[in-house]
């Protein structure tokens, strides 16, 4: 067993060697990346794409959404920036909200707004189900055979289904609750320690910590393998398949890889595959051996390859080892890093916002007391704590553009022809932000907006989406979602939290990275005090 000390240090080291070449090549993206490709291809490529690629076509007088002028060959892609979903959001502002772009040859439209979006995922949600194929999901997720960018049809659906009943279901969040406990035990000791000498935590580093060492007990069934550093490979994959990559927009041009993306998602692939490959070969051999051992989701997985998953299905498919690679790639993938990313952006604005942080305490105090810690069975009495939660998400959706959708075929909506293979871009992030659905005050972090109104995130409501809606939904949010009230729960009660010197709460770095998720661009920073009385951890 690691002590609290050695699983919980800080790694600069790492990140400083391959993090930033990661982000560099996705900022890069949309600056000098398509700078440079105007000056060298603009003449030749436009002219040979349209002469040679694309005879002239009929046009059509159906009514396409409004947008902005577009750019020949890249369309709106230079128009993206490094924060797409503010770019977007600014965009929607002056065209509205069913936009429509161009992004290099693929049509796409742009919803931000709460009624579009019950439009598309409510009402025409079977027509808009699919996922469009993109270059880093198809390299990273094995030809996108997991759950989240797999084309809608009986394979998904089958998927879908067992790991909603086998994987997802309430019995099973409830059966791994010691695991977290466990875990979530030893960061406080490892905080309570820091505390006594008023040390400075790297609440982010400290929280994805805490998230990979749960998601390898209750995923994977094992403490975390040193050769791996799973939260790094889970971190830079997510940056990439986030990108606006140009080989997906304009597919001719892939094989020069101007961005550098392909070569980046086939390293990161390569490790991923490494990393995989051994958790399932020693799943093999640990189930011959030790027949009545705790069963995990990887158990689960391995138990049913080769054979059908869906006996009702006249199509009879057949889960092999790449399925169940993608499969167990995707829970990882989300278990770590919405998990982690949630707990920052909630920690964050209670810095910024000691009024709320007060309150919170108040409330867990005055249902459990000083004298022990928090349970899981403790976590429905919180009301207060259900609404910093969800303002939070409003705010910060951790995917803010969701992962994007494909129309399966053409339909006209809101008198606007929508045609086949159009990328439907969902901007979560705007959603949670109008001014015409959560008041003036929109920007603001104000938890007591949700005194009346209980979100439950299935699917009905949809002026905060931060897990998608519809057929796409996220599978996985009661277990996200639990696992994210029982860690602030605790670091709250535990912990009286403070800025370091030279940071206010007005001054706190509030800035965020883009990817499929939206990270804190600094590492969050802060000083813990224990509040409770003597507690004995077990």
């Amino acid at each position: 067993m690691y002590t609290a000390k050695f699983r919980y240090k800080m790694r600069p080291c790492y990140f400083i060697q391959t993090k930033p070449y990661i982000c560099k090549l996705v900022n890069m993206s949309f600056a000098s990346t398509i700078f440079a490709f105007l000056l060298f291809t603009f003449t030749f490529s436009y002219f040979s794409f349209k002469l040679l690629l694309h005879p002239k076509q009929k046009t059509t007088n159906q009514k396409k959404p409004p947008g902005p002028p577009t750019l020949p060959i890249i369309g709106n892609l230079h128009q993206l920036g490094t924060l797409p979903h503010r770019t977007l959001q600014s965009l929607s502002k002056k065209y509205g909200p069913i936009m429509s772009l161009q992004l290099g040859q693929v049509p796409a439209i742009v919803i931000s707004s709460s009624k579009a979006a019950e439009s598309f995922l409510k009402t025409h949600d079977i027509n808009f189900a699919s996922r469009p194929r993109i270059q880093g999901s198809e390299l990273m997720s094995y030809g996108s055979k997991g759950i989240a960018f797999c084309e809608y049809g009986p394979y998904w659906r089958s998927v879908r289904k067992f790991c909603t009943l086998k994987l997802f279901s309430t019995s099973k969040v409830e059966m791994f609750g010691p695991i977290r406990k466990e875990e979530l035990d030893v960061l406080v000791k490892s905080l309570e320690k820091a505390s006594l000498v008023g040390e400075v935590v790297n609440v982010s580093e400290v929280v994805e910590n805490l998230i990979e060492d749960i998601v390898y007990k209750m995923i994977l069934g094992r403490s975390k393998y040193e050769q791996f550093d799973l939260k790094k490979l889970v971190q830079e994959g997510l940056i990439l398949i986030g990108a606006f990559n140009l080989a997906d927009y304009v597919p001719w041009l892939g094989v020069f890889d101007l961005q550098g993306l392909t070569r980046a998602c086939k390293k990161v692939s390569k490790s991923l595959d490494e990393l995989l490959e051994l958790i399932i070969t020693e799943h093999e051999q640990a189930t011959n051996v030790h027949k009545n051992r705790h069963e995990d989701f990887v158990d689960i997985l391995v138990s049913i390859m080769h054979q059908s998953i869906d006996h009702e299905n006249e199509q009879n498919l057949v889960i092999d080892r790449t399925n169940v690679k993608a499969i167990l790639l995707d829970m990882i993938v989300a278990a770590i890093d919405t998990s982690a990313t949630s707990i920052e952006w909630i920690l964050s604005e209670l810095l910024r916002h000691p009024r709320v942080m007060k309150n919170l305490q108040d409330e867990i105090q005055n249902e459990v007391g000083n004298k022990r810690m928090v349970e899981e069975k403790d976590l429905k009495k919180f009301n207060y704590l259900d609404m910093v939660i969800d303002e939070t998400l409003r705010l910060y959706p951790v995917a803010p553009l969701l992962v994007p959708r494909e129309c399966r075929e053409r339909i006209t909506i809101d008198d606007y022809f929508i045609k086949e293979k159009t990328r439907l871009i969902v901007n979560a992030w705007a959603i949670g932000r109008d001014p015409n659905v959560w008041s003036e005050n929109a920007e603001e972090f104000y938890p007591e907006r949700f005194i009346d109104k209980k979100m439950n995130y299935q699917g009905q409501e949809f002026e905060s989406i931060p897990f998608g809606s519809g057929r796409r939904r996220c599978p996985g949010i009661q277990l996200g979602l639990i696992t994210v009230k029982f860690v602030i729960a605790q670091l709250v009660h535990c912990f009286n939290w403070q800025l370091p010197y030279n940071i206010s709460p007005s001054n706190l770095n509030m800035e965020e990275k883009f990817g499929l998720t939206i990270p804190r661009a600094q590492h969050l920073q802060a000083i813990p005090s224990y509040r409770l009385a003597v507690v004995k951890h077990e």
